[in-house]
C-alpha cells in the first residue's frame, strides 16, 4: 500500500505539521502545492532523527513539489506545465501507474466557465500520456479550484468524473460518437455534515446570493482500471494534527496559523 499526503500550504511554512502527519500516518509521497519554501528545508526536517529517508522529486511545475520515501527517479516527469504535473510511478516488482498532480487556477482570477473550458485541454494532456505508457492506470490529485459537481469536473469532454463506482466501471461515456474515458471521484462523499471528518476541504464566503461556503477543491480521483487498488472510503480529510487543530474555533480553517484549505490523504495498493 502507498500512502499519499496531497496539502495546499497557502504559503505558509508547516514544516511541523507537514512532518507530523507524514509520521503519524506512515505517508509515502507527499504532494504540495503553494509551497513557497525550500524543498530542500522540508527533506532536512523529514528526515531528521534518521527515521525517514524522503527525497525530493524535481519537475517543471512550480505550483506542484513533490517528495516520496523513495528514489526520486521512480516518478519520472512525463508532461509539465505551470498548472500540472505528471509523473510515470514505476517502483521496483509494483503496478506502475500515472500520478497528475494539479493546481488549476484560482477563481480570484479565473470564472467558473474559464476554469471549465481550460479542463477540456487538461483531459487531453492526461489521455496523451496515457497513451504514451501504454495503460489509464491513472491517479489525479490536487486542487482543481472547482468542486466536484462543477461543469469542468463532470463534463465528458472535461475530466468526466462521477460519483458512482458502478457508473465508472463503465470505462467511457460516448457522445456523438466520441468515447471519453471516466474518473471515478470518491469526492461527493465529503460534502456536509458528516461524523468523522470536515464539510469540504475549502471554506469562502462572499456577499453573493449563491454561496456554496463550503467546497471540495481539494480532489483524489481514479482511472475505472485502478477502482480495485483504490478504496475511496479511506480518503480522509484531517482537521488535527495530534492534538492540535487545523480549525478556528467556529469549525473553519485556521488560515492564520496554518492553511486555508485542509490536507487530503488517501492510499493506493500498487
Amino acid at each position: 500500500m502507498v500512502k499519499f499526503l496531497y496539502w495546499n500550504t497557502n504559503s505558509k511554512p508547516l514544516y511541523s505539521e507537514i512532518c507530523a502527519l507524514t509520521r503519524a500516518h506512515d505517508i509515502d509521497v507527499i504532494i504540495l502545492s503553494e509551497f513557497a519554501d525550500s524543498p530542500a528545508s522540508l527533506i532536512e526536517h523529514l528526515n531528521s532523527g534518521g527515521a525517514q529517508d524522503f527525497q525530493y522529486a524535481p519537475g517543471q511545475c512550480e505550483r506542484i513539489k513533490i517528495f516520496a520515501r523513495f528514489s526520486s527517479t521512480f516518478l519520472t516527469p512525463k508532461a509539465e506545465d505551470d498548472y500540472v504535473s505528471i509523473r510515470q510511478l514505476k517502483l521496483p516488482s509494483r503496478l506502475e501507474i500515472l500520478l497528475v498532480a494539479a493546481h488549476l487556477p484560482s477563481k480570484l482570477y479565473q470564472s467558473e466557465d474559464s476554469l471549465a473550458l481550460q479542463c477540456p485541454e487538461f483531459a487531453r494532456t492526461i489521455m496523451e500520456q496515457e497513451v504514451k505508457v501504454g495503460h489509464q492506470r491513472t491517479l489525479l490529485v490536487g486542487d482543481l479550484n472547482m468542486n466536484p459537481f462543477e461543469k469542468g469536473v463532470v463534463s465528458a469532454n472535461g475530466l468526466n468524473a462521477v460519483m458512482s463506482r458502478q457508473v465508472a466501471s463503465r470505462k467511457s461515456k460516448t457522445v456523438m460518437s466520441r468515447q471519453y474515458p471516466f474518473f471515478f471521484n470518491p469526492m461527493w462523499a465529503q460534502f456536509g455534515d458528516r461524523q468523522d471528518g470536515p464539510p469540504g476541504t475549502y471554506y469562502y464566503e462572499r456577499s453573493e446570493l449563491v454561496n456554496y461556503y463550503w467546497n471540495v477543491f481539494d480532489q483524489v480521483m481514479v482511472r475505472p482500471e485502478l477502482m480495485d487498488r483504490f478504496d475511496g472510503k479511506k480518503v480522509r480529510i484531517p482537521t488535527k494534527i495530534g492534538e492540535t487543530s487545523l480549525l478556528f474555533e467556529n469549525g473553519r480553517p485556521n488560515n492564520q496559523d496554518f492553511s486555508d484549505h485542509l490536507p487530503l490523504l488517501f492510499e493506493v495498493e500498487l
